[in-house]
């Protein structure tokens, strides 16, 4: 949402709040058909409404909601509702004794208790009201990032369906397959239900916003071992996966655009021409491919048919915040480093 629209509707509330404040002194001194003192009445307002209100308001608002309600830890969020509304229950006692100089704080401990309590529900009511008013604006700026996450994911996808499997790659595939069926009809027939495995996770597996990170590596394998097809040196690819993938969800086709680019930029001849690595921790997964290049590349190449920014900013929207994605290159390789924060 705005800023200015989150200001407006801040102001809204309080000229609300105001014209509350003002009409109940007009109905106090039309009862008691008193002519209205609203300098008095400002002061004592000031400091038995207005201050406790605001208080309460953006304790709430700023404070509370962020670190409590966002991460749903409803037993913290009340006892520090309390507290809050207690604490600006005690400064606009202190207000009220300094704006109407009276000493009821010191000698009268029962309007202390009463006028207390009093403040207290202002500013919890106050800041309640700052809770849903938050919360609304939270709403609403999920709502404004998940209506975008679904178009870049619309645009993601045409650009999947044009890149998921390089022409290129699939009809080098298809053709070593077919020259396999003569001498190793066994492996070739292996080949041929990964090449299937393949095409048929590309078609269903990637409806959803999250998939088990054990299909995507399951996805990467069988990518990796059709492009083994390519070279007869047993350690030109170098494959790795390090910690527990089990039980953790990811988005899908993350790291496929990455590493469809390091086997399109690199001739798969010499030892390590690709080298894959994923470390699966506790707080990040990490990411790292690399691969010696068959000529100089340009930093800002496509990767797997798919522009740099889009991918960044599909990045930015499944992880925002919570990833890391860093890129060099040199006349000998290219490296990606792309970590993902739990």
């Amino acid at each position: 949402m705005p800023k200015s629209i989150k200001t407006l509707l801040q102001i809204g509330y309080w000229l609300l709040y105001l014209l509350l404040l003002l009409t109940l002194i007009f109905l106090q001194t039309s009862f008691f058909q008193k002519k209205p003192d609203f300098p008095g009445w400002l002061r004592i307002m000031t400091g038995f409404a207005i201050v406790p209100g605001m208080i309460g308001f953006y304790g709430f608002y700023l404070f509370l909601f962020p670190r409590y309600l966002k991460t749903k830890k409803f037993f913290q969020l009340l006892v520090s509702a309390v507290l809050v509304s207690m604490g600006a229950a005690i400064v606009g006692m202190a207000v009220l004794t300094i704006l109407i100089n009276t000493k009821f704080l010191t000698n009268d401990r029962y309007a202390v208790f009463i006028i207390g309590g009093m403040l207290t529900f202002i500013a919890f009511v106050n800041g309640t009201i700052g809770l849903i008013i938050r919360g609304f604006i939270s709403w609403f700026d999920d709502f404004k990032i998940r209506e975008e996450l679904h178009s870049r994911n619309n645009e993601m996808e045409l650009a999947l369906i044009k890149s998921r499997i390089d022409p290129h790659f699939l009809f080098n595939t298809i053709n070593n397959i077919d020259i396999l069926i003569e001498k190793e009809s066994s492996k070739a027939s292996s080949y041929l239900n990964k090449l299937s495995d393949i095409m048929r996770f590309m078609l269903y597996e990637t409806k959803t916003d999250r998939i088990p990170l054990t299909k995507e590596l399951d996805y990467i394998e069988k990518y990796i071992a059709l492009q083994k097809i390519r070279t007869s040196n047993a350690e030109a690819i170098r494959y790795a996966v390090e910690g527990l993938p089990a039980n953790r969800m990811i988005a899908p086709m993350l790291f496929i655009p990455f590493i469809e680019n390091a086997f399109k930029h690199t001739a798969i001849k010499t030892k390590n021409s690709v080298c894959i690595n994923l470390s699966v921790l506790a707080a990040e997964i990490v990411f790292v491919c690399e691969n010696r290049l068959a000529e100089p590349v340009n930093p800002d190449m496509q990767h797997g048919g798919l522009g740099k920014p889009l991918i960044e900013k599909r990045l930015e929207l499944l992880y925002p915040g919570k990833h890391q994605l860093t890129t060099t290159a040199d006349n000998q390789t290219y490296k990606v480093i792309l970590t993902i924060y739990a």
